[in-house]
């Protein structure tokens, strides 16, 4: 294979020598780091044989395969996702690739194990409604990333969360378009501040993992425009990502990996980002078809894909024209442009030591502001030394908190503190970080008795519970990569918890799922955190908000269904057929995701989207709601009316006029904010006019004319207050300058 490509390679050279001789001795300007990333690209393209080119389009796994007796590059990063060699000869600097959901990952292969800071899942940073804080965790995993060797990392999941029973949810944004974009965005913004290359993926619908690599997603091209591509769109335009990696699925029938339509019209036309297309690892199935279509890189092509399409048969492809010589350089040069704008080039990236102590605060700052309050009668929480006797059980809280399996597991410092639990193989297995509840809760009450039960036996919880004071159950549902999951509980974690609440009537339920469950025992218990997978630091940041030493801030990023039967598709698409069967799964729901779905057909959900409670007060007022253009901004006062400090999120809301919109309203905008008590602030959000709009083929954005509703809530069903705007007629976005607006702000 390699003596054939390199056959191939010389016909090429010897027909048509570079514009400038590779190795002429003229001044490196690629590497003035004064010049801008394009111009950067440019010349060191003009420069690069077609060898070399080739070298930049096709990545190595880096780690041993034994089922293909396959052994990584030397140069590749022991047990790692991925390694592009480098171009020594140009100042080009190797891609060294990681898997990075929520941290730096260790894959299979070796006895290595990188032990690295965990941030709580991806859910769960999205729960935070805390771009800020976003920003600060992808800051942190990037510079762990960069203190490894890597300066690629495989981090910015933004997929749209469609069905709650999807195994990979906890490492996505929620399942608004907005703040799934916003989040991921700012996260991948931190990573890049190292000096690394950030992804967002998967592009685009890979909304489950039954029958990941053979789905058909069906969906109306408008619909998906203001959807999943939406939070696609978005995510790139504020975290500005080196590179997009296209997902294993079908969309209309056409791979993703080469759908032109995905790749090249709307990713690379409609939405002109510079960077460059990367391959999920087995996502490419073709050559000619592929590189025509707008993939630029091949990932770990000799390992997961079913042939090397990027290595020979790309050279061959060229050589006879299928694959245009112009198409390699734009495939060449997006990378380099990546490479340049990001800082790979002007600041290498070499492994030194990593403050664990100081990371970890940072994971735990995120978790804190992560868990939701759910429920809490009779103002059981928070907890404090009155209760004596204390029972803690279930979920291994003796030794820590549940992470999300797969390609973004995070070997945790410290080591997984609870063996042989899960499936030997991936995506197992199970592994906790070692941040026990149990002594960050015994640690503030001194003077108390703290007693554990593992509760496999409900009985025998239900018999602590009863001689204490209050119970905490925690509750845990183990997702992962590859597969999908039931809404349920496992392991009859229900009737745990029914046991212990008929035993005490002070049971507080802490949740750590990857996203909703069902809850046939709500009515019976007091309390109810959703503490998602709360990452290095989890066990503190539940005590914490336990204790009220951080006001309970995390509001849903998701809704929490009452059953099954509420679902787009209650029945799971591909759910009993041959793992090689291929299906369509058709997204009738369109754009109306989540709570629009919800709205739009009068469900109501067990949780709002958006929902959570404070230990303190707020009150709102002074809504008003004016256009400027296809701008529209919404002010307005919050106050805490309570005796202690507070973080609220007031949420807008849109309500375009009901023939025009997918569902009754959408998420406009929000602010997290931190109060004192008795302190006021004013809001200003300014909403982005696609929020306003419908996509239409033939002109893009269009905002129609009618009067829309403004909404200020607490979640997507508590309106607090509300106002209206009056749209004129044919307001587009993109096709022409829009009129003049008039504006209607009388508060209702």
């Amino acid at each position: 294979m390699a003596t054939m490509r390199m056959i191939v390679l010389l016909a090429m050279m010897l027909a048509s020598a570079p514009a400038r001789p590779a190795d002429a001795p003229s001044s490196q300007g690629w590497l003035d780091a004064s010049l801008d990333p394009d111009a950067r690209a440019e010349l060191a393209l003009q420069a690069m044989t077609p060898d070399e080119k080739f070298t930049l389009v096709y990545g190595y796994y880096a780690a041993p395969r034994g089922s293909r007796q396959y052994v990584p590059p030397p140069a590749a990063r022991p047990a790692s996702a991925g390694y592009v060699p480098g171009i020594a000869r140009l100042g080009i600097p190797p891609q060294w690739q990681t898997d990075a959901g929520i941290g730096v990952a260790t894959q299979r292969g070796t006895n290595t194990l990188r032990e690295r800071t965990s941030l709580p899942s991806g859910l769960a940073t999205a729960a935070t409604w805390d771009p800020e804080l976003a920003f600060r965790g992808g800051a942190m995993i990037g510079a762990e990333a960069r203190a490894s060797g890597f300066n690629v990392m495989l981090a910015g999941g933004v997929n749209l969360l469609r069905d709650p029973r999807n195994g990979r949810n906890f490492e996505y944004g929620g399942e608004d378009p907005l703040l799934a974009g916003t989040i991921v965005g700012a996260q991948v913004r931190g990573i890049e501040s190292n000096h690394i290359v950030s992804t967002v993926k998967h592009y685009a619908l890979n909304d489950q993992e039954t029958g990941r690599n053979i789905l058909n997603a069906e969906i109306d091209d408008a619909a998906a425009r203001e959807s999943d591509l939406l939070a696609f769109q978005i995510a790139i335009e504020q975290g500005q990502p080196g590179a997009v990696m296209c997902s294993y699925n079908r969309v209309h029938g056409i791979y993703a990996c080469e759908n032109r339509w995905l790749l090249s019209q709307v990713l690379k036309g409609d939405w002109h980002y510079p960077g460059y297309v990367m391959s999920d690892w087995g996502g490419v199935h073709s050559t000619i078809e592929a590189a025509n279509a707008g993939l630029d890189q091949e990932s770990a092509a000799s390992v997961f894909d079913k042939a090397p399409f990027f290595d020979t048969p790309l050279v061959e492809a060229t050589t006879s024209g299928e694959v245009a010589p112009a198409r390699l350089d734009d495939m060449a040069r997006r990378i380099l442009r990546s490479l340049f704008a990001l800082g790979l080039v002007d600041h290498p990236v070499t492994q030194g030591p990593i403050d664990f102590e100081a990371d970890a605060r940072i994971s735990q700052a995120d978790a804190e502001e992560a868990i939701v309050l759910l429920q809490n009668r009779g103002a059981l929480l928070p907890l404090s030394s009155r209760f004596k006797r204390v029972a803690l059980i279930g979920a291994h809280a003796d030794v820590g908190v549940i992470s999300g399996g797969g390609s973004a597991q995070v070997t945790p410092v410290g080591g997984n503190p609870v063996k042989a639990v899960g499936p030997s193989g991936f995506p197992g297995p199970v592994v906790y970080d070692p941040s026990a509840p149990l002594a960050a809760i015994a640690k503030r009450l001194p003077g108390s008795t703290v007693l554990y039960d593992a509760g496999d036996d409900p009985q025998s919880a239900a018999r602590l519970a009863a001689r204490s004071d209050v119970a905490i159950v925690f509750a845990q549902q183990w997702t992962a990569e590859g597969q999908d999951a039931s809404m349920t509980l496992p392991e009859a974690q229900d009737a745990l918890i029914e046991a212990v609440a008929h035993a005490n009537r002070h049971v507080v339920v802490v949740l750590e799922t990857g996203g909703p469950v069902l809850m046939p025992w709500l009515d019976q218990v007091a309390g109810l955190l959703e503490a998602w997978y709360p990452g290095s630091a989890g066990g503190e940041a539940i005590a914490r908000v336990l204790f009220g030493e951080v006001d309970a801030s995390g509001r849903l990023p998701v809704t929490f269904p009452r059953a099954e039967a509420q679902l787009p598709r209650p029945q799971l698409d591909g759910v009993g057929l041959p793992r090689d069967q291929t299906f369509a799964v058709h997204y009738e729901e369109g754009a109306a995701v989540g709570y629009k779905w919800f709205d739009q057909k009068g469900l109501e959900p067990l949780f709002a989207f958006g929902f959570g409670l404070s230990y303190g007060h707020v009150s709102y007022s002074g809504l008003t709601a004016a256009l400027h253009g296809s701008a529209l901004e919404v002010q307005f006062d919050v106050r805490n009316s309570s005796g202690r400090f507070v973080r609220d999120t007031p949420q807008v809301y849109v309500a375009p006029p009901a023939a025009r919109t997918e569902a009754p309203k959408r998420l406009a905008g929000w602010q997290k904010l931190a109060l004192a008590p008795g302190a006021s602030a004013h809001v200003r959000i300014d909403v982005d006019p696609r929020l306003l709009a419908n996509w239409q083929t033939q002109c893009g954005w269009v905002i129609a004319p009618g009067r829309y509703g403004v909404l200020l809530a607490q979640s997507a069903r508590l309106v607090r207050a509300s106002a209206r705007v009056t749209m004129p007629p044919a307001l587009p976005v993109h096709c022409t300058n829009p009129p003049a607006a008039v504006a209607d702000t009388r508060a209702e």
